[in-house]
């Protein structure tokens, strides 16, 4: 059975919903639960890169971006986790010129906000990743402080430091239902009991449409099918290489010991499941 009530109940137990479980209870929020279906990371966070990039378009965007780098620093010694965090820089990569103005506008607001970002030519980017081709490439941005994480080991140092304040996790345990009365949340309903509550979160992720239609409110989001390839381990890949993207191009590139990952957004990607529904089985697939 699962507890009787809570003030806050948070669906889903990736990076996102341990995430807000972290930051709730070092805020004093701590009569709180989270549900996961099945074991914490298998959802989205299972099938995340892990790239941690703090330049975005947006300047709160970009804030709470560095806001996440120091995070993956400090969370360690708070919650005894280590989270697999590499700050080996970033590539960003212009292969048009319309990207390069892009880049040349987003330098401006970084450094109006303190980010370290550097303006580099094709052949200083190629120095920093030799193992690229600089063919119509027409200059890259560079920020050292960005890099890579282990999604799985970020999410359970969330876990660890929300346990530790009073938040409970609860493990295969699936929500069948959200009671809602006068437009608020009232009960969530389990396969292992009901749970009275004030607030409810949905950060089911993959099934966040799903958990959304539980309550009346349309969630617009759905799965969509993503290639992403892992090269062989080789004594060829240098150490210490930064991640890189090509946004003209639709790719990303990072660096795991000894090879390397490939992924990337493809034009006209095929949705998954029934309308983009998944089954909640789908975990780890």
């Amino acid at each position: 059975m699962v507890k009787d009530s809570a003030r806050i109940v948070i669906i889903g137990g990736g990076a996102i919903g341990c995430s807000i479980a972290y930051h709730l209870t070092k805020a004093g929020e701590c009569d709180m639960v989270l549900f996961e279906k099945s074991s914490l990371t298998h959802g989205c966070t299972w099938h995340a890169a892990g790239l941690v990039g703090q330049l975005r378009s947006k300047r709160n965007l970009t804030r709470m971006m560095q806001y996440s780098v120091e995070l993956c620093k400090t969370i360690e010694a708070d919650s005894g986790q280590p989270t697999g965090f590499q700050q080996v820089g970033s590539l960003r990569i212009a292969s048009s010129e319309a990207r390069w103005q892009e880049i040349k506008r987003a330098a401006s607001l970084a450094k109006g906000i303190g980010l370290e970002m550097q303006l580099i030519s094709p052949k200083e980017a190629q120095e920093l990743f030799p193992l690229m081709s600089i063919e119509g490439v027409v200059g890259a941005a560079f920020v050292p402080g960005d890099g890579h994480v282990d999604p799985y080991s970020l999410t359970h140092a969330y876990a660890k430091g929300a346990r530790k304040r009073g938040a409970r996790f609860y493990e295969g345990v699936l929500v069948e239902d959200i009671v809602v009365k006068k437009n608020r949340a009232t009960h969530v309903v389990t396969d292992h009991g009901t749970i009275d509550c004030e607030i409810v979160v949905n950060a089911a992720g993959l099934w966040a449409r799903q958990i959304g239609d539980m309550a009346g409110v349309g969630v617009p989001a759905g799965g969509v099918e993503h290639q992403y390839l892992v090269t062989e381990k080789t004594g060829r890949i240098p150490d210490n290489l930064p991640t890189l993207r090509d946004p003209d191009n639709l790719f990303y590139c990072k660096p795991e010991p000894g090879a390397l990952v490939f992924g990337g957004w493809e034009e006209g990607t095929k949705v998954c499941g029934q309308d983009g529904l998944l089954p909640f089985e789908f975990e780890r697939e």
